[in-house]
Parts: structure tokens; sequence; C-alpha cells
């Protein structure tokens, strides 16, 4: 059998060329519009789902893959590899780590002699994906399961994700950030700037126009990493042109060993709503 085979969900928000380069099965989350079920990414783009949000306000909601999704992708996977590195977004923000240590048991029966690890990546969207393909490229170049784990590890204290918003609606209107729902009561026009710590999104800054927000996130990025050699994953929520701006000015301020731009996972972009720009990233020591 070949080497350690890579598992994660949608909501890594990793590039699709890198996902074929390293063979990586993705898992659809789903989201419910109108009582439709999408898979992401396979029923309906980010885009499609930005653009709903935008024409009309109808707020999706989302739902974790299903335990026997995830036994259905390590089957598949089993058939490349007898080794397999499930590595899920924070379980804080998602039942998807659940659903996939439930596949796990089940595989016991189902695929036996396949070893399955299951890893909380503590984090989301595109520092997940940071995650995945750091692994993946470790794995890539001869290294196990143990040491593409390891690499993970290592990683996870200097990993970052900043965002900003463009709008509170949908934030207050789903409540899943409680203390940056409260502002949009009294400050409906700022910009906040949101970050996963400890798996789980919390408010950070409140920035009055969206420009100065965009700076503020370069700002964060150099008082966390300084100007050491950086590895970025911008994302975006259907504002392509405001990431490649972003890029160019990553580009000129940082030392990028990788940047990659990316749609913002519709998972969490329900919450968040159209607009959303970001930067997950961590420097290398």
């Amino acid at each position: 059998m070949g080497k350690v085979t890579i598992i994660t969900d949608s909501s890594s928000c990793l590039p699709k060329e890198l996902i074929e380069k390293y063979g990586v099965f993705v898992v659809p989350m789903r989201l419910i519009i109108e009582g439709q079920v999408y898979r992401d990414g396979v029923d309906i783009t980010p885009g499609e789902v930005y653009n709903l949000q935008r024409s009309s306000r109808i707020l999706p909601t989302t739902s974790a893959p299903s335990p026997g999704e995830f036994l259905e992708a390590y089957r598949a996977a089993s058939e490349k590899s007898d080794t397999l590195l499930s590595i899920a977004i924070s379980h804080k923000l998602s039942m998807v780590f659940e659903a996939a240590i439930q596949a796990k048991e089940m595989a016991r029966e189902t695929i036996p002699g396949v070893e399955i690890e299951v890893f909380d990546a503590q984090t989301a969207a595109g520092a997940h994906g940071l995650l995945v393909l750091a692994a993946a490229r470790v794995i890539d170049s001869g290294g196990n399961l143990a040491e593409a784990v390891r690499e993970i590890e290592r990683l996870l204290p200097r990993l970052n994700i900043v965002v900003t918003l463009d709008t509170l609606y949908f934030l207050a209107k789903g409540g899943r950030v409680p203390k940056a729902a409260a502002w949009a009561s009294s400050l409906l026009s700022i910009k906040p700037i949101l970050q996963i710590t400890d798996g789980e999104a919390i408010p950070l800054e409140r920035i009055r126009t969206k420009p100065k927000a965009i700076k503020r996130l370069l700002e964060i990025m150099e008082e966390r990493a300084g100007k050491r050699r950086m590895h970025v994953n911008i994302m975006h929520a259907g504002v392509l042109e405001e990431a490649e701006v972003l890029k160019q000015q990553v580009l000129d301020r940082f030392e990028c060993a990788e940047l990659y731009v990316t749609e913002f996972t519709p998972v969490m972009g329900v919450h968040t709503g159209p607009g959303l720009i970001g930067l997950a990233f961590y420097s290398e020591e």
C-alpha cells in the first residue's frame, strides 16, 4: 500500500490544485437553503452562496457530514493507503470531529487493518488548510503518520487567522459570536475584526471602515510574525478583487514561502456574510 493519505472536510479552504497534487480526500459539509440540501463545493459553490446572501439576505443553515460519509471517504482512501490521517475543523465550531471519530470506530469492522488517526485542527478555514498542506508535504517527502502529526502540533502555536466582516447583519442573525453580534445594536457601520483562538471565533477589534480594517489585518500579521518568512492563505467571501489587492500588499510587505487566495468556506460564511476578507498565516522559525 502507499503512503499516508489525508482526509479533511470542505471547510478547510484548500486550493483545488493542491487537493489534487497531494491526493487529499475532501468530505463536503452541507448547506441547507430553503429546505434544499447542498454539498459544499459539489452542488453549490461559495460564490453562489454569497450571491444568494447579497440578493435575498437568506440565512442558510449548515450541518456536518455524517459518520457514514466519513466512513465512505475512509473506505475510498484505504484503497490507496493503509494509514489515514483525518484532520477536522475545530470541534468547538462544528460536529465534524465527532463524526470523523465515529466513522473511525465504524471502520474497525468494515475496513480492518487500516490505521486511522483523527486530529482536531483547533482552527478553521484557511488556517485549517495550512495545517493540511503542512502535513501533506511531510508525507509527500516520505514522512510517516507520527511525523505528519508532529508537524501539525509544531505549527499550531504559531498559526493565526484574522478576518474582517463587511456587515454584522448575518452574525447578529445567526448569533454564533454573541459579543460581536451585540455590537450590531449600536454600531451598525463598523467592520469588526475576529480571530479564532483555542478553536473558537472571538471578536478582536472594531474598525470604522473596511480599508482601515484591512490595514489593521496587515499590522496584526506583522506584530505576530515580524519579518520572518511567511506561509499565508488569503480568504475572501465573494470579493476576489479585494483579495488580489491584499495579496499584493502582503507580497510587498513580507517574504512568503507560500501564498494562496481562496474562497472563504461558505459553511462559516453563512454566519459572517459576503464581503469578508481575512488572513491565515504562520511564520517560519
